[in-house]
C-alpha cells in the first residue's frame, strides 16, 4: 500500500485516530473508576487527568468522524 496517496493518507489517519478514540477512552475508564487502576501515584491531580483524557478523546473521536465521513476522496 502507498501512504502517498490521498487514500494511504486517509487510511493511516482512520488507523491512529482509531487507537486514540481507544487509548482515551481506557483512561477516561480509569479516571471514572471502571476500570481498577491507581492514579493517584502519578503526583498528576485527579482531575487534570479526566481534562486531558476527555480532550483527547474528542479530539480523536472528531477526526475519526471527519475521515469516516468525508466523500471527496476518488478511489
Amino acid at each position: 500500500m502507498n501512504f502517498n496517496t490521498p487514500q494511504g493518507k486517509r487510511r493511516i489517519f482512520i488507523i491512529v485516530s482509531a487507537i486514540d478514540v481507544l487509548v482515551s477512552g481506557i483512561v477516561l475508564l480509569i479516571y471514572f473508576g471502571f476500570l481498577p487502576v491507581d492514579l493517584s501515584g502519578l503526583g498528576i491531580p485527579h482531575n487534570v487527568i479526566g481534562w486531558i483524557a476527555g480532550a483527547w478523546f474528542l479530539s480523536a473521536l472528531a477526526v475519526l468522524v471527519y475521515q469516516l465521513t468525508r466523500t471527496d476522496v476518488i478511489e
